[in-house]
């Protein structure tokens, strides 16, 4: 355990989202400071260190592992990764930080689970949406039953990210390295379905590529297949029976953002941002009792962000690292841990076996 006194020695494993949000989150907080950076390229890694003004650049994972200043990592590199990384991570007995998608199967995220539990470590999973404002006062709302009994959940994530046909082939156009909107995406939807309102009885999946070639500039732009999904369309039946829709894409113009609509015999709630340039910045609530129209609700003051970045997900995954370092003070992995990893994980899974058996399928009670 950490000394509340003491800052918690971080290593940042990944230097994609990890360059954008987990360096600059680390440096920020008040509790953490920033000792080394892992990039494949020792070059990279050397210049990243350097630039940031980090002490250690590898891109030797053991050599990070083996110094003393380091007590947690965050792993944020491609899902495939994940899993042989995390586990080194835990065997080195360091705490660990760990992005979404969390592996390539429930049954790895289990191990890491299991491995952290045995060995006392703190194991978190970086579900930001949990940590937004609005999010969370949705959340409150639906504690206090605004909606009364549920009929209906719509969620629509509709974005441009992946909308050009000529943006990069990568490692993200692969299935078989944890590519595509249902990782990238749908394991945040998973996530804060099971948060706000509750397990999933049984699922009805169809997933498909709309774009099924991108250039490699690796290559001199040789178009390379791409077999990961970009479209997801899923039906859900929550535990008390709600029917919920989930549509995600990331290859559509225009699209309308990201949205939650909840529909009961009390009452609606509808949390949605347009903004398609930051999937965190922009979310507002509106409520309505049943037959009145939708107004905008005020997020109070009490959970704004103590201050908001340029980019919408610094601000949250600063909480994220509150969690994690509050985590380490206390002996014991916090919400949202690996065990909330597995339900994610478990969800996705079963997406892609009904999309392959094009059935519904079961969801076993696990949580």
């Amino acid at each position: 355990m950490v000394s509340l006194t003491n800052k918690v020695g971080i290593a940042v494993i990944g230097t994609g989202f990890g360059r954008k949000i987990h360096i600059p989150g680390f440096q920020h907080h008040h509790r953490t400071e920033l000792v080394a950076v892992y990039n494949r390229d020792f070059d990279k890694a050397k210049a990243l260190a350097d630039s940031h003004n980090i002490p250690y650049g590898y891109n030797d994972l053991d050599k990070i592992l083996a110094l003393p200043e380091v007590d947690a990592v965050s792993v944020s590199t491609p899902p495939f990764l994940h899993y042989e990384m995390g586990k080194a991570v835990l065997q080195a007995g360091k705490h660990l930080l760990l992005e979404k998608p969390m592996a390539m199967n429930v049954e790895q995220v289990k191990e890491l689970y299991s491995m952290a539990e045995s060995k006392n470590l703190v194991a978190i999973a970086d579900f930001e949406f949990r940590f937004v404002p609005a999010w969370q006062l949705l959340a409150e709302y639906l504690q206090q039953d605004y909606v009364g009994n549920t009929r209906l959940i719509k969620i629509d994530w509709l974005v441009t990210s992946r909308a050009n046909p000529e943006r990069p082939w990568n490692w993200y156009s692969r299935k078989d390295m944890g590519g595509g909107a249902l990782g990238a995406v749908a394991s945040h939807a998973f996530d804060y379905i099971s948060w706000l309102f509750g397990s999933v009885k049984r699922l009805s999946a169809h997933l498909s590529c709309a774009i099924p070639q991108r250039p490699d500039p690796q290559e001199n732009n040789i178009l390379k297949p791409v077999d990961a999904d970009d479209t997801c369309l899923i039906m859900l039946e929550l535990a008390d029976g709600t029917p919920c829709q989930l549509s995600i894409s990331s290859v559509t113009y225009a699209g309308r953002g990201h949205w939650v609509e909840v529909y009961g015999d009390k009452g609606t709630l509808v949390l949605g941002s347009d903004n398609l340039k930051d999937y965190v910045h922009g979310f507002k609530l509106f409520a309505a009792p049943a037959g009145e129209t939708l107004q905008e609700v005020p997020i109070p003051q009490r959970l704004d962000f103590p201050k908001v970045f340029a980019d919408g997900r610094l601000a949250p995954f600063v909480r994220v690292v509150d969690r994690f370092v509050e985590a380490i003070d206390q002996g014991q992995s916090l919400t949202p841990s690996l065990k909330e990893g597995i339900y994610s994980q478990l969800l996705m899974d079963l997406t892609h076996q009904s999309h392959n058996k094009k059935t519904w399928v079961d969801v076993p009670n696990i949580v």
